[in-house]
């Protein structure tokens, strides 16, 4: 498959001079891919009914016949100021009961009748308009969903439609009060429209009630997404794609990515280092300038999986960024890096943010391909470089990996309604997890939870999965692979709430957990050969053999035929070490690889990434700081 490059451009932020410029300038950098109007409802309807749509038609023109392809963008992210006027109680409510007011972006409350259909209008009108447009190669849907804390909205619009997706889940109000554990502190309700959103109570909320609400506005993002995509599917046969965000797991992105051709996501690894990869200082200062070696990787991977194969870097960091609390310039050769790690994990295509740094508003300060006085930045150097490179590398296809990692949305809306433990997440525990098999040299496909044939896999991991089916169950135990389970497999029903048999009550694994309890992490546990358990563990019975112990001889992790219960938080070492022993057990070769080095396998070639700020070695030769290297199979 070829793979190509591309930009974001905001034609209505420039004079329409010096449109045909920047497109030739994109042209000749060897970009393919232009991205358009997500952010543009104003423009197009400055105020109610009153549509201007000349300059977008002009605009695509000239991109077009650039020899560009354009991905245009619905502006709904972006509702205009008039519409707020006209529907004040569209704003989406935060959790302690204040409206997200009008004055940057993302201000609707996915659940708000009146904003669906302003939405839905905005969307027929595009689509009818450039649905056969011969320069419109792809779509995209709204702007990263989720962004900024936006799906969980406690509005009377909310709570409207929780109550009618409450009653069409339980059936009765009976139903509903036996499945929550109503009985107790005396919350029974007497009608579906009786009960309110699970904010603003005097301690904690019924889990079970807090856990619906993640998974109902879960689903309110998955039917706004489909109805923009129903309708632009009546107009255009273009592919439709939406940008997903780095560890943004308040909805589900494998149910959205179901009414999608392709997956794409925005990829920030100076910025998420600093907010979202859970780094210690020290991991943060070494990484400042790279990003952490695994972050992006693990995105890669789940996105891979979220759009079947087909997925793109919609938005990729192109120098430093506006919004993360410190704001360093990339290293050199690190923009190169990222795109070649993104082709590694099967990346059709990797788009820079920006074309042209904005001189104005929230985003002045996040560079882009061109400075705001038009030279060259270092990110359109850059970009030619891996345009050349294209030519000349060998083929880079996605190759199945022998590991699989199950990720699954709806555990971490368990974890996030529970965690037991301060600083205790679901997408944490995977993500380290990842990172172990990762230092290991191995590649990796992360598999939706809804998996249930893992033939071809060596190794199946699917920890922290507190709600897991008897299916899953049944589809892991029969496997042919080597599974790894725990921590709080299983450790509650569907509803939230703690079965008998106690967990995991895994066919062909004789393990129970008899009881748990969260430690301070300045508590570390640890175990005989090294590594730590921390911040949480469980107490194992059972006849399965010990697989791992704690050096005061309390059971770890036990096993039994291809199923190996991990009981409690692993540290990086303890991962690595559970990863590496199953390895050898299966014959799958493994590297011990230190500092900012990995690898990914993608067809015949291995290709070799270092996110150190100095040379290392690897297993296939020297590469240098911020290197790429290809090692053909």
């Amino acid at each position: 498959m070829k793979r190509t490059l591309g930009t974001c451009y905001y034609p209505e932020h420039w004079p329409e001079e010096i449109w045909e410029a920047d497109a030739r300038r994109m042209a000749d950098a060897g970009l393919t891919w232009v991205r358009i109007g997500e952010f543009a409802w104003s423009r197009l309807e400055p105020t109610q009914g009153n549509l201007q749509f000349d300059w977008l038609d002009r605009a695509i023109e000239v991109l077009g016949k650039a020899g560009l392809k354009v991905v245009l963008g619905t502006p709904t992210a972006t509702p205009p100021h008039w519409m707020v006027e006209k529907h004040p109680d569209m704003l989406a409510v935060d959790v302690n009961g204040h409206p997200r007011k009008f004055g940057s972006r993302r201000h609707y409350c996915f659940s708000h009748e009146g904003f669906q259909l302003e939405s839905d209008r905005i969307v027929q009108l595009l689509a009818e308009r450039y649905g056969d447009s011969p320069y419109i190669a792809a779509w995209q849907t709204d702007n990263e969903y989720g962004c900024h804390d936006t799906v969980l909205s406690y509005s009377n619009a909310a709570k409207k439609a929780f109550g009618l997706w409450l009653a069409r889940r339980y059936g009765s109000i009976e139903a509903l009060n036996r499945a929550w554990g109503n009985v107790f502190w005396s919350m029974e309700y007497a009608s579906f429209d009786s009960i309110d959103l699970p904010n603003l109570t005097v301690t904690e909320p019924n889990p079970s009630h807090s856990l619906a609400f993640r998974r109902f506005s879960s689903d309110q993002v998955v039917a706004f997404n489909k109805r923009q995509v129903d309708i632009i599917r009546r107009y255009s046969g273009a592919p439709i794609s939406h940008n997903f965000m780095g560890r943004i797991t308040e909805f589900d992105h494998f149910k959205v990515s179901d009414d999608l051709d392709i997956a794409t996501w925005d990829s920030y690894p100076l910025g998420f280092l600093e907010d979202r990869v859970g780094a210690t200082s020290e991991h943060q200062r070494l990484y400042a300038r790279q990003g952490d070696p695994d972050f992006q990787a693990f995105h890669h991977d789940l996105y891979r999986a979220a759009g079947n194969g087909r997925w793109w870097v919609m938005e990729q960091q192109p120098g430093p960024v506006n919004w993360a609390p410190y704001n360093p310039a990339p290293l050199s050769g690190m923009m190169r890096l990222w795109a070649w790690e993104a082709y590694a994990h099967g990346a059709e295509a990797v788009c820079y943010f920006r074309w042209r740094q904005a001189p104005f508003a929230q985003e002045q300060m996040h560079a882009g391909m061109l400075r705001p006085d038009n030279a060259d930045a270092p990110a359109l150097i850059e970009a030619r470089q891996v345009r050349d490179e294209l030519h000349d590398a060998p083929d880079v296809e996605t190759s199945p990996a022998p590991v699989a990692l199950i990720f699954d949305y709806d555990a971490d809306f368990a974890w996030a309604t529970q965690p037991h433990g301060a600083g205790l997440s679901y997408f944490q525990l995977v993500f380290e997890a990842y990172k172990a098999l990762r230092s290991l040299g191995l590649s990796v496909d992360i598999l939706r939870g809804e998996t249930r044939d893992f033939s071809g896999y060596q190794i199946v991991a699917a920890p922290g999965l507190i709600y897991m089916s008897q299916d899953l169950k049944k589809a892991l135990a029969e496997s042919n692979a080597e599974v790894v389970l725990g921590p709080r497999t299983a450790a509650r029903n569907a509803d939230m709430v703690i079965p008998v048999p106690l967990p995991p009550d895994m066919p062909g694994l004789e393990v129970t957990v008899a009881r748990v309890e969260s430690m301070r992490p300045d508590m570390p546990m640890p175990l005989k050969g090294g590594g730590n358990l921390v911040s949480y563990r469980e107490e194992l019975e059972g006849a399965a053999g010990t697989f791992l112990e704690l050096e005061d001889g309390q059971i770890a992790a036990m096993r039994q035929d291809n199923l190996t219960y991990v009981g409690g938080w692993c540290d990086g070492l303890a991962w690595k070490r559970v990863f590496k022993m199953l390895c050898d057990e299966a014959g799958i070769e493994t590297f011990d690889l230190s500092g900012g080095v990995r690898c990914r396998d993608a067809g015949n070639i291995r290709i070799w990434t270092n996110y150190g700020a100095s040379p290392s070695d690897t297993p296939a030769g020297r590469i240098d700081a911020a290197g790429v290297l290809f090692e053909r199979l």
